[in-house]
C-alpha cells in the first residue's frame, strides 16, 4: 500500500482541503477489498509503459541518430492511490503535482551545452513543465519567444546544484486555487483563502499542515508574496464538445432506479425532437419525479450526481421514450430526433 497513506491525515486540513479529498472511488475500492489489487493494476500499467519506452530508447540507441537527438521525458500529472483518502488526480498535493522529468543532451550537438548532460545526475530544484519549451529553444539555438512563462532549465542542465530562485506553481480548476513548490516547502491556497503549508524535507508525504501554527507566519507571508495575482477566465467547454451519455430507448429496457454516488456536477440535456419532452429523475425506489418539460430544440443544464437515472417521456401521452444513466463527469445527454 502507498507509504504516503496515513489514516488520520485529513484531520488537520482546512475545510477546502477536506472537500478536495473525497471522491467515490477510494471508499468504493476499500469497501470491495480491492485497494492492493488496484495499486497492483496501476503499477502493472506503469511497468508496461516503462517497457514500451525502453523499446523506443533501444531503437534510438541502435540507430543512426543517437548522438544527435535530445530526449525529454515527462508526464502530465501524478495520481493518488489513497493518500489523503483520494484516488485520482485534480488536487494540489504532491502526490498529484509531482511528475517525472528527465532530459538527455548528447555531447557536441548544442552550442549552449557542448559537453551535454551528465548521465545519472539528479536535480532537486522546483521546476515546472512550462520550462520545457524555452529549454529546448535554448539547447537548439532557435529564436527565443518572449511570451514563455517558464524559465529555461539550461543552468540546471549545466550544473544540477546551480543557484535557482524560481518556484513552481500548479493551478487548480477554480480561479484563485493553486499550489506552490519551493525548495523544501509546499504551499497550497484555495479560492476562499484556506491554506496549507508543508515542510517537505521533514514531511515528504504532507502529513502535518503547518499553516495554522503561528510559528510559521513568516513562511506563510513569504509564499503569499510569491502567489499569482492574475488568473485566466475559466471558460466552460462547448456542450457539443462533451462526451455523450448513451441514450437507452424505451421498450424492452426497464428504467432502473437511481444509485447516486459521488459529488454533484451538471450535465447538458439536449432535446433534438420537434416536440417538448418531460424530464423525470428516478428516485432511489425507482419512482419517477418530474423536473418539468424541455422545449423542442432546447438545451438544459441539469445538476446531478454519478449514478443518477434521468427518464424522458412524452408529456402529452405519458409514454416513456428512453433514459440516461449518468457517469462520473460532465457530459451531454442527447434526446435523439425521431
Amino acid at each position: 500500500l502507498p507509504p504516503g497513506y496515513k489514516e488520520d491525515d485529513i484531520d488537520d486540513l482546512p475545510p477546502s482541503g477536506k472537500k478536495a479529498r473525497p471522491n467515490r472511488y477510494f471508499p468504493h475500492i476499500q469497501e470491495q477489498g480491492q485497494w492492493k489489487k488496484g495499486i497492483q493494476g496501476y503499477l502493472a500499467s506503469i511497468h508496461y509503459a516503462d517497457a514500451m519506452l525502453g523499446r523506443v530508447l533501444d531503437s534510438l540507441e541502435s540507430g543512426p541518430n543517437k548522438d544527435s537527438t535530445i530526449v525529454a521525458l515527462w508526464s502530465d500529472h501524478g495520481w493518488h492511490l489513497g493518500e489523503k483518502e483520494h484516488w485520482q488526480k485534480f488536487t494540489a498535493w504532491r502526490a498529484c503535482t509531482r511528475v517525472p522529468l528527465m532530459i538527455r543532451v548528447p555531447e557536441k550537438i548544442s552550442a549552449t551545452l557542448p559537453s551535454g548532460t551528465i548521465a545519472g545526475s539528479v536535480c532537486d530544484r522546483p521546476v515546472n513543465l512550462l520550462s520545457l519549451f524555452p529549454t529546448l529553444i535554448d539547447l537548439t539555438g532557435l529564436p527565443a519567444h518572449g511570451n514563455n512563462d517558464g524559465p529555461s532549465l539550461l543552468p540546471l542542465l549545466r550544473d544540477p546544484d546551480s543557484e535557482w530562485d524560481h518556484v513552481s506553481v500548479t493551478y487548480l480548476a477554480d480561479r484563485g486555487s493553486f499550489g506552490i513548490s519551493a525548495t523544501d516547502w509546499r504551499y497550497i491556497h484555495y479560492l476562499n483563502g484556506d491554506e496549507e503549508l508543508y515542510d517537505i524535507r521533514n514531511d515528504p508525504y504532507e502529513w502535518a499542515n503547518l499553516a495554522p501554527d503561528p510559528t510559521y507566519a513568516e513562511k506563510l507571508a513569504g509564499f503569499r508574496g510569491l502567489a499569482p495575482t492574475e488568473f485566466a477566465e475559466k471558460i466552460p467547454p462547448s456542450p457539443l464538445s462533451l462526451d455523450s451519455i448513451p441514450w437507452i430507448p424505451a421498450g424492452e429496457n426497464e428504467v432502473p432506479r437511481s444509485n447516486p454516488d459521488g459529488a454533484n456536477f451538471s450535465i447538458v440535456i439536449m432535446n433534438q425532437r420537434e416536440i417538448p419532452v418531460e424530464l423525470f429523475w428516478m428516485d432511489l425506489d425507482g419512482n419517477p419525479k418530474s423536473y418539468g418539460n424541455i422545449a423542442p430544440g432546447a438545451i438544459r443544464e441539469q445538476p446531478t450526481r454519478p449514478g443518477a437515472v434521468w427518464m424522458i417521456a412524452d408529456p402529452s401521452s405519458g409514454k416513456t421514450l428512453g433514459f440516461f444513466t449518468v457517469g462520473d463527469r460532465r457530459a451531454k445527454a442527447v434526446i435523439p430526433s425521431l
